[in-house]
């Protein structure tokens, strides 16, 4: 599934029994980011349905004792039939550095252009500067910041990679 992880990490899809280890780990992954109001509000974007319904487009890796080193919970558009998105990702940062998000996103780029997507698209807080460098390191486009994009309050900055000009995975 994905073949260039670190040693002693697995990768699987996400099951509905991994929702509430997924929360469990987020707000201290993000090292509390916006403080409560961002804890409330990652907690609101990451709802079970998300578990039960986009398991075979979503990634879990794991380390040795079944402890949760990363995810990503993407989904293909059945809006845009050249389209996917990813819409959560999170990595442990002990693990930082070491490629997992990469091979997550290399995962699902795959996915994608299996099912004929050329274009994955994204989104994160403007606050977030260290998704937003990975996300360029990457190859994907940003837009400017997009005033009350996820409702009142809720800005966001946009990516979008165009899978055809990436023909190779991504390093």
């Amino acid at each position: 599934m994905i073949d260039d992880l670190p040693g002693g990490l697995t990768a699987r899809h996400l099951t509905e029994e991994d929702h509430l280890r997924v929360l469990a780990v987020v707000d201290a992954w993000w090292g509390g980011l916006k403080g409560q109001a961002g804890a409330l509000e990652r907690a609101l974007l990451l709802p079970r349905l998300y578990f039960q319904h986009f398991t075979t487009t979503s990634f879990l890796i794991e380390r040795d004792e079944e402890q949760l080193a990363a995810f990503l919970v993407g989904f293909l558009s059945q809006t845009e039939p050249d389209a996917a998105y990813v819409h959560f990702v999170g990595v442990d940062p002990q693990l930082h550095g070491q490629g997992i998000g990469r091979a997550l996103y290399r995962a699902f780029f795959a996915l994608a252009r299996s099912h004929g997507r050329r274009y994955v698209h994204c989104v994160t807080s403007p606050q977030n500067t260290a998704s937003r460098s990975f996300h360029t390191r990457l190859g994907f486009t940003v837009s400017p910041v997009k005033p009350n994009y996820d409702g009142p309050g809720l800005d966001r900055v946009a990516f979008t990679i165009d899978l055809a000009a990436h023909p190779v995975r991504p390093t």
